[in-house]
């Protein structure tokens, strides 16, 4: 990966994203999400929700339909926690994360233990509060914790962008 890759896809003035409209509704049809732990005021997706400053990694989820779209630069965080919440707490999580298939996180706990794992086809356009997004430099992975796991590896499909 060249210099200039590797620049736009790991340094941003934030690593909080908003989540495409069409693509959470797409996902809220299917799942009636309760809870969005990692928000801010201006692009939470539940009426329950918690921001930076209340620190969704801290809270229960217990009994939820979580919605967890992380900020980037912590994603294992938030997949551990993800994965604990379903075993734990009664929670069914659903994230949407870079597809990153090299990462620790992505074989400790995602292909563990996740219930289904969706490859979103093409690249979605999230909105960094700047003007005019352009589509991610990354393909993107909805990733599924809790719920029926009918089999010892995660079902597979892909979503369609919006």
């Amino acid at each position: 990966m060249d210099q200039q890759t590797q620049k736009i896809m790991f340094s941003s003035k934030s690593d909080e994203y908003g989540t495409p409209h069409e693509f959470y509704h797409m996902l809220d049809e299917m799942f009636k999400f309760t809870l969005d732990p990692c928000s801010t005021e201006l692009n939470r997706r539940c009426v329950k929700y918690y921001t930076k400053e209340d620190d969704g990694l801290s809270k229960s989820w217990k009994d939820e339909v979580v919605f967890v779209n992380p900020p980037y630069g912590n994603i294992s965080s938030w997949v551990k926690k993800s994965y604990k919440e379903s075993v734990e707490n009664n929670a069914l999580v659903v994230m949407l994360i870079p597809a990153r298939t090299d990462t620790k996180y992505w074989h400790d706990y995602i292909m563990r233990a996740a219930s289904a794992i969706y490859f979103v086809k093409g690249r979605l356009k999230f909105d960094n509060g700047s003007v005019g997004s352009n589509p991610a430099p990354f393909p993107s992975v909805v990733v599924v914790f809790g719920g029926m796991r009918w089999s010892p590896s995660p079902r597979t499909g892909t979503l369609h962008r919006a």
